[in-house]
């Protein structure tokens, strides 16, 4: 049976694995602890940006949400046989947006900068699609 390498889309992959499921060992601690506070169940789908809670369960959701378009553009990449410095370095700055997106969120830092990391994202991923598909 034939072995696929790992490359930068396939590390990058794993990263956003890891991360995702960190976010989500860290949002069951904050929850834990919430609860064992007295905090209410109900509070878990209360916006507000001010909780952390709040905050964690958003780039959970975030994560989910574009874990997908990520997976799609590796396979696109991966079964084409695409690769390059170009691809590498999209891959390496998509995941280093991707992170950084996600402490901004959780820090509660100004949404402007968590918007600037996310059309740099989207512009990786239809860069990415593009070269994958050209």
């Amino acid at each position: 049976m034939a072995t696929i390498d790992m490359t930068f889309p396939l590390w990058g992959l794993v990263i956003f694995i890891l991360w995702t499921i960190a976010v989500v060992i860290l949002l069951l601690t904050v929850r834990i602890r919430h609860l064992s506070a007295g905090g209410s169940v109900k509070d878990f789908a209360t916006p507000n940006d001010e909780s952390l809670l709040w905050r964690l369960f958003r780039v959970q959701s975030n994560l989910v949400e574009n874990l997908p378009l990520y997976i799609g553009v590796v396979f696109l990449l991966t079964v084409r046989g695409v690769s390059g410095i170009a691809v590498d370095s999209l891959v390496v700055v998509y995941i280093v947006f991707r992170l950084i997106h996600s402490a901004i969120h959780i820090a509660g830092i100004d949404p402007f900068f968590r918007f600037l990391c996310l059309v740099i994202q989207l512009g990786c991923l239809v860069t990415l699609t593009g070269l994958a598909i050209f």
